[in-house]
């Protein structure tokens, strides 16, 4: 039924969604559901789980966890209608804040944005009507300067005990300086061993070379073995059915190595490395690397090396010196500088 308001017009009442599914019974079984519903994928998911978590306290009323009392902290058993509690939205501004001050700012803009995530999806699904984190603001989040990975770090990197195809993958990326996805994209017949180079269709898809090290041209008869062409780096398996032929091995039968899957695999093995001071009972809640830190790690290392602006333009395959502006020399590259220009130093060293 309509309404008639003061000045003549009409007003349709307030609708509710009509729910798309029966509302889950709590608000854990609801993170579960929207991490299965909305495609999330696995290796997200742990992140979006671990985020979700800390924010079921705070829906609830209380303050999440912090520190050692966080592991193994399960959440409040609330229905996921709680959510629409109208004095909410004044509680949760407060434990936001709170919580912000214990955090890094980069965690809490991250969870922040996870839980708009969920409760966006639960509000289409006509679970919820509100939501109850707007006035939250998102922190201000100073620069990372500590992006590229130190040349140890690197070294641990090659000491961990993975496939032959991921050793060749990560040692011809940081050797390369290439994206990610351009490597993936590589065939066997794209290959020119002999020159260390490898042809590869870049952004605009315009044709250019990346160029490897003997650490790369080591490891690379191996991985082909005796493919002369098809996608070098190869799934595990056989390629389901209606994979595109040019993502098929002809010889295997074996489909493309995907991006998503290269990334979780870099991610997972490095949690330790990132996370130095951790322990192994806590990998499951800890953050490793992106596989692009190593066309960034290469590029820094190139710049400290003293590597010039035209070879780094060259290298990286950027069009702009702008775009260089993360190949900065780190922390300890700038104090080897300084140390080794300090007069003192030199006299010592006559």
């Amino acid at each position: 039924m309509t309404e008639v308001g003061n000045g003549g017009a009409l007003r349709l009442p307030h609708a509710r969604v009509v729910p798309l599914s029966a509302s889950p019974a709590s608000y854990t079984a609801a993170v579960e559901r929207y991490l299965t519903g909305a495609g999330i994928v696995k290796s997200s998911a742990r992140i979006y789980r671990i985020s979700l978590t800390a924010w079921g306290w705070m829906l609830a009323g209380e303050p999440a966890p912090t520190g050692p009392a966080r592991r193994g902290a399960k959440p409040p058993v609330f229905p996921v209608a709680t959510i629409d509690d109208p004095m909410l939205p004044g509680v949760l501004a407060e434990l936001a804040a709170a919580r912000a001050d214990e955090m890094d700012a980069d965690t809490v803009n991250r969870e922040l944005s996870i839980a708009r995530k969920a409760i966006g999806w639960w509000q289409r699904q006509g679970w919820i009507d509100g939501d109850p984190t707007i006035g939250i603001e998102r922190r201000p989040a100073p620069p990372d300067r500590t992006k590229a990975l130190a040349e140890n770090q690197i070294a641990a990197l090659w000491r961990l005990d993975v496939a032959l195809r991921e050793k060749t993958f990560w040692k011809m990326l940081y050797e390369s300086a290439a994206r990610a996805d351009e490597v993936l994209c590589l065939n066997v017949e794209d290959l020119y061993p002999q020159d260390k180079r490898g042809r590869i269709t870049a952004k605009g898809g315009a044709t250019e070379w990346i160029h490897w090290q003997s650490g790369t041209a080591q490891l690379l008869p191996r991985l082909i073995a005796r493919r002369t062409r098809g996608p070098l780096f190869l799934t595990d398996r056989k390629a389901p059915a209606g994979t595109p032929t040019l993502d098929v091995c002809p010889d295997t039968g074996r489909a493309r190595l995907s991006y998503r899957r290269a990334e979780e695999i870099f991610e997972e093995n490095t949690r330790l490395l990132a996370n130095p001071l951790a322990s192994p009972e806590d990998i499951e809640e800890l953050d490793g690397w992106t596989l692009h830190r190593l066309r960034h790690s290469a590029l820094t290392h190139d710049a400290e090396g003293g590597t010039s602006t035209p070879m780094l333009l060259a290298r990286s395959r950027h069009a702009s010196v702008r775009s260089l502006r993360y190949a900065r020399p780190g922390v300890d590259a700038v104090a080897r500088h300084v140390a080794e220009r300090d007069p003192a130093a030199r006299r010592r060293n006559r």
